[in-house]
């Protein structure tokens, strides 16, 4: 298992390809190789798993003409290499790379549907001119490209992830609206060789693209040519009707078949273990390869003493598995060691931005994160791990594909075995049908994504349509196998395993077991209500019977509903976010509502909603964004102002001139000790201000000096901080927050939060009479009339901003209480704190509420008029946003 990269139309460019190698370290730790020749460039990074000591990449043919870097394993590499021994070729080493080289030197393209296993690949084949890149029949492993250049002159980035080719610099990235629209809007990915990024595509399963590196009748060299090397998914149809009748020996040569497909998986020079969920299928791999342990079968010593397993836990969730993983592991007593990772929320919020950055492209659920967990427990034990991955595909392992099995036999016109079907069912049947009248029954309204949508988005890609095959069953599992479902299934499974450096193996897609299956009668999957039914009897004897017996379906996955309460706060972050509204995408507003209507249990719906929402901003982020500059200067002194901002200010009236100096603090909570922690800074400034050098030391000495607090720190620390998912929003303040004008910072009483605390604080009343002064001053050309009515602790109040610091970001803060008291309060503090001389010069302590649009003093003990204080604070010095300096010293100028 490795990570292949290259390109061809860019010379002899070494840095080109080191540069899209760097991205790929974690898919191959163990080596990295590079090759160019003429206009074509190969990269390589090994993960070493056969023929650790040889096999390194690129790998060139005896005569130096064929070159290949390989990602994968071909695991009947054995049978194919003595079959090429029999026409004469000779080996040097043991590895399949060779025999997949030699494979295509004998056979040519021809040679890459004799392949079992998976596979994404390059070759540069010199003799015959070519560039050649190859997928595996089901797409296991990824491989991207992108064409650049020009007609006369194409060039070509080719991958096995997205990054290399972005790191290439030889493209731009930008969203590709049309395969995002479908993602929110319908939760499809993957279905098509078209990625999120616009300009990158993938080749899709059993494909192969050719580059003619000279100048043909099909176009100039670099023209790139894509083609099918196989008939496998129309093999697969040509076999659905076949219908093998249902036998004790069909059963017997599927655990036959399957037997030998996970045993030949287990072909490793380094340590293999086994994921376990708890469901039918992992449990089922993990049951074979225990009964080839105690029968020592070949290949099983890669497992060592004891078969290790992985689980995800979720103690005490719907979603927990555990007790269907242990009733497995007492199966395996004796021969396994267990491993089980209980992944929490809070990890997930850690790990988030590093999950967006690995799968590379949105997901439609947080679900894959249990996987990711896993697999990094995984690799600190193990070198490759078996999954059961593609059995849902091929044997009907979702509710859907029931409801097509009946549709068919209904079309069909066999009323008497859809009876019996019916008849069988009833429990799932019964079960659907509760939860869908319990649904409702509760009048929840559901939360739907389109009403969430920007319209004008939506309204370019309303042709977009999506659809399943709604009446028959193979065909739909073809479907699916292909396009709707396995292939995202295949990347959560590649990225997640890749991260870690782990290669990931999937038993249940061996191309020559699916085509047994597919010839099999449609009651060899579903039969009685049951499906996987071959498998289930297959494997009955190994597994226990609350495995075998099982219907209802999990897999690793997490508790996403559950979690979502758990990850508010980091989820209004998100939502808050300057970033999410000034996307074209949604309707900032909307998504909100809807999502305090969620955790209030006002609505039902699912949460995949809201996280396909999250994962695209952070994607967004992570691939497009430039990278957010902070307000504020790295590393800033106490005796420089802020960016854009100055010392000195003269204030009118013959007032004077002040020298501010803001001072950067740690981020206040409403746990902070607030009095010895304003002192902290204070003392820091009075401590530095000897080695300050310049115009500091006369512009402090011998004259008044102030303490000027922002309120936001005070209402914090005097738990007047409210988070907005406990603010119960009423239709009232909704309303009249419609009629307040957003300004640019966010802040003030437009938000829904902020206006029912305003309500919350003067009762309604005084709000609608205010409401209507207003409206009457602004007729008259007045402004500011609703604060003079509602009072100045009104105009305090401000909403929730998510360019903000802690919980500033998600949370609407009141006025703080007693700002006098307060002030007059530190103000002992600061002459108890600060040297003798200065302490006889201090004048006092204000508390501020000053923004970039206007400033409220809000409570002082000092000797100046409202009015100066007021003015001194005019500019804003202590800054808007991400400066963190929510308080200044301010000295009086001689």
């Amino acid at each position: 298992m490795c990570g292949i990269a290259g390109y061809y139309g860019y010379g002899d460019d070494e840095s080109l390809l080191q540069e899209m190698n760097a991205c790929m370290v974690h898919r191959g730790p163990d080596g990295e190789g590079i090759y160019t020749q003429g206009n074509v460039g190969l990269a390589h990074r090994r993960l070493s798993i056969i023929d650790v000591a040889h096999g390194q990449e690129p790998m060139f043919s005896a005569d130096g003409e064929t070159v290949l870097v390989y990602n994968g394993e071909v695991y009947n590499y054995l049978e194919l290499r003595a079959e090429l021994e029999a026409l004469g070729r000779t080996f040097s080493t043991k590895s399949d790379t060779e025999v997949v080289l030699q494979s295509y030197e004998e056979w040519g393209d021809a040679a890459f549907d004799k392949f079992n296993g998976m596979f994404g690949f390059a070759i540069h084949d010199r003799k015959n001119n070519r560039l050649v890149l190859a997928r595996d029949h089901f797409g296991i492993k990824p491989l991207y490209y992108a064409t650049a250049g020009t007609a006369e002159a194409p060039t070509l980035l080719f991958g096995s992830e997205i990054k290399p080719l972005l790191a290439s610099n030889k493209i731009t990235a930008k969203v590709d609206e049309r395969i995002l629209y479908r993602y929110l809007q319908f939760r499809i990915h993957d279905d098509e060789a078209n990625t999120f990024f616009a300009g990158v595509q993938k080749l899709m399963p059993g494909e192969k693209l050719v580059v003619n590196t000279v100048d043909t009748a099909a176009g100039p060299a670099g023209t790139a040519t894509i083609s099918s090397y196989t008939r496998f998914k129309e093999e697969l149809a040509e076999l659905a009707k076949i219908e093998t009748p249902y036998s004790q020996a069909v059963i017997d040569e599927y655990r036959e078949r399957f037997t030998e497909g996970v045993r030949l998986r287990l072909q490793s020079e380094v340590p293999v273990g086994t994921a376990l969920s708890g469901g039918l299928d992992s449990s089922a791999v993990v049951v074979t390869i225990n009964k080839l342990m105690q029968e020592n079968a070949a290949a099983t010593d890669s497992l060592g003493a004891k078969q290790q397993t992985f689980s995800a836990i979720f103690p005490n969730s719907i979603n927990d598995e555990e007790k269907y993983a242990d009733a497995v592991l007492a199966r395996c007593e004796g021969n396994v060691i267990s491993h089980k990772i209980l992944p929490q929320p809070g990890e997930f919020v850690d790990d988030l931005e590093d999950f967006i950055r690995t799968m590379e492209e949105p997901i439609i659920s947080s679900g894959p994160y249990a996987q990711y967990q896993v697999m990094r427990e995984a690799s600190k034990h193990v070198s490759v791990l078996l999954d059961g991955q593609g059995a849902d595909e091929m044997m009907a392992g979702y509710i859907p594909y029931y409801f097509a099995y009946l549709r068919q036999l209904k079309k069909n016109g066999q009323n008497a075995k859809l009876a019996k079907e019916l008849v069988s069912s009833s429990d799932i049947l019964f079960r659907l049908a509760r939860f869908r009248i319990q649904s409702k029954l509760s009048f929840k309204k559901e939360v739907g994504v389109s009403a969430l949508l920007n319209k004008k988005f939506t309204a370019k890609y309303k042709a977009e349509k999506f659809s399943n095959i709604p009446d028959n069953l193979k065909l739909r599992l073809i479907d699916d196998l292909f396009h709707k479902s396995l292939p995202a299934v295949l990347r959560y499974e590649d990225k997640n395993t890749m991260r870690f450096s782990l290669e990931g193996r999937v038993p249940f897609l061996d191309k020559e077991v699916v085509k047994f299956l597919f010839s099999l009668d449609d009651e060899s999957i579903i039969k009685g209500g049951w499906n996987k039914r071959i498998l289930r009897d297959a494997t009955r004897e190994l597994l226990p019977e609350m495995i075998s017996n099982r219907r209802n379906k999990i897999g690793f996955t997490t508790p996403e509903a559950e979690w979502f309460g758990h990850m508010k706060e980091k989820i209004y972050e998100i939502f808050l976010s300057t970033s999410f509204g000034n996307r074209p995408y949604w309707n900032q507003d909307a998504v909100i509502y809807a999502f305090e209507e969620l955790l209030s249990g006002k609505s039902g719906g699912s949460t995949m909603v809201f996280w396909r929402l999250i994962n695209t901003e952070l994607w967004l982020r992570e691939f497009f964004d430039v990278p957010e500059v902070k307000a504020g200067i790295i590393g800033k002194s106490d005796y420089i102002p802020n960016a854009d901002k100055q010392l000195d200010i003269t204030v009118p009236d013959g007032a004077g001139t002040f020298r501010r100096y803001p001072l950067r603090t740690d981020v206040f909570y409403k746990e902070t000790d607030f009095d010895p922690e304003v002192m902290k800074f204070v003392k820091r400034f009075f401590d530095g201000l000897p080695a300050a050098g310049g115009d500091h030391g006369a512009a402090t000495s011998d004259t008044p000096w102030y303490l000027f607090l922002s309120e936001k720190i005070v209402a914090m620390t005097q738990g007047r901080s409210i988070p907005v998912w406990d603010i119960k929003v009423s239709n009232a303040a909704r309303f009249f927050s419609k009629f307040v004008t957003r300004n640019p910072g966010g802040i003030g009483l437009a938000s829904p939060w902020s206006m029912q605390l305003a309500i919350d604080e003067v009762g309604l009343p005084k709000i609608m009479y205010a409401s209507a002064r207003s409206v009457v001053g602004k007729l008259q050309g007045k402004s500011g009339v609703f604060y003079e009515v509602v009072g100045h602790n009104i105009n305090a109040i401000d909403g929730a901003a998510g360019y903000q610091v802690g919980t500033s970001t998600h949370s609407v803060k009141y006025a703080p209480i007693d700002p006098d008291g307060v002030a007059a309060r530190l103000s002992a503090l600061v002459r108890a704190t600060v040297p003798a001389e200065y302490a006889a010069t201090f004048a006092g302590t204000a508390i501020m509420d000053a923004n970039d649009l206007g400033v409220v003093a809000l409570g002082h003990d000092t000797a100046l008029s409202k009015t100066v204080l007021e003015n001194i604070f005019r500019d804003n010095p202590q800054g808007q946003t991400t400066e963190t300096t929510p308080m200044s010293l301010v000295f009086t100028q001689k």
